[in-house]
């Protein structure tokens, strides 16, 4: 009973500590965020290891990912380090033009990205991002915008494009009215940003269940990634826009990543 018990408390005391968090105050963003770091095996990796960013949805928060899966487990699998930056409920990960303080590409990129590089062994060569929902749009968005710092990105549940939602999930909060800010919905949403890696070969995952309320847009994202001849997976299987699918969906983006990194050349 001793040595069970002891190897009880052992095995929770790894998991409440095989990650490390990190706390950002800035005027530009509307709260600190905290961000929690997974690493292989609990441990700062001896040698650069890949990294994979992962975006929340919606109203979630830095916690939503290891609540859908084990994160401690994924980096240990895969020996990668797992990042999960705070969303801010409602910013959509973008860089507001009405909100001084929701400048969230101003953050991840001054502030959240040094530290980590400062912070961690990363190879810089073997970046990933994904996320769901709103954190499926964050991650392609902030994917095509700067295709040559990303190895690859997904997405799951994603809003792909903004513009097919005026008035849901307060995204007129983080970017303003689409009749008054037409251009920034457009620069903000995936689907206008695909010619960024047209006739690259660069390649990424995306997926959404086919009841789900967003399945549209992705059946419409991946029609343009046809189009421009983009190398895109993308799954279409039953389900909807809850945490049993994501839950389910998410795994085949870390075997993709996972593939990607086998024929990857240095």
């Amino acid at each position: 009973m001793r040595i069970f018990l002891s190897a009880l408390i052992f095995s929770i005391a790894v998991n409440l500590f095989a990650q490390d968090t990190l706390i950002f105050k800035r005027n530009y963003i509307p709260w600190p965020d905290t961000t929690l770091v997974f690493l292989p095996h609990g441990k700062k990796p001896t040698k650069p290891v890949p990294m994979l960013i992962l975006l929340h949805g919606w109203s979630g928060s830095f916690r939503q990912w290891n609540k859908e899966i084990n994160l401690n487990d994924y980096a240990t699998r895969f020996n990668w380090i797992i990042v999960t930056p705070d969303g801010f409920y409602d910013s959509w990960y973008v860089n507001s033009p009405i909100k001084k303080n929701v400048q969230f590409e101003t953050f991840f990129w001054n502030d959240l990205v040094p530290k980590l590089f400062s912070s961690y062994l990363i190879d810089k060569s073997k970046i990933f991002i994904d996320g769901l929902s709103m954190g499926g749009h964050g991650a392609m968005t902030l994917f095509l915008k700067r295709p040559d710092f990303f190895l690859s990105a997904g997405s799951t549940s994603g809003i792909l494009d903004l513009t097919f939602f005026p008035d849901r999930w307060h995204i007129r909060k983080a970017i303003g009215s689409i009749e008054k800010y037409p251009k920034a919905w457009k620069e903000n949403s995936a689907y206008y940003l695909l010619k960024n890696i047209a006739g690259t070969n660069k390649q990424i995952i995306f997926d959404c269940g086919t009841e789900g309320f967003a399945y549209k847009v992705n059946e419409r994202f991946f029609q343009k990634c046809r189009k421009l001849k983009i190398k895109a997976t993308f799954i279409s299987q039953p389900g909807r826009h809850t945490h049993s699918y994501w839950k389910k969906s998410i795994k085949e983006h870390f075997f993709f990543f996972n593939e990607l990194l086998k024929g990857w050349k240095d």
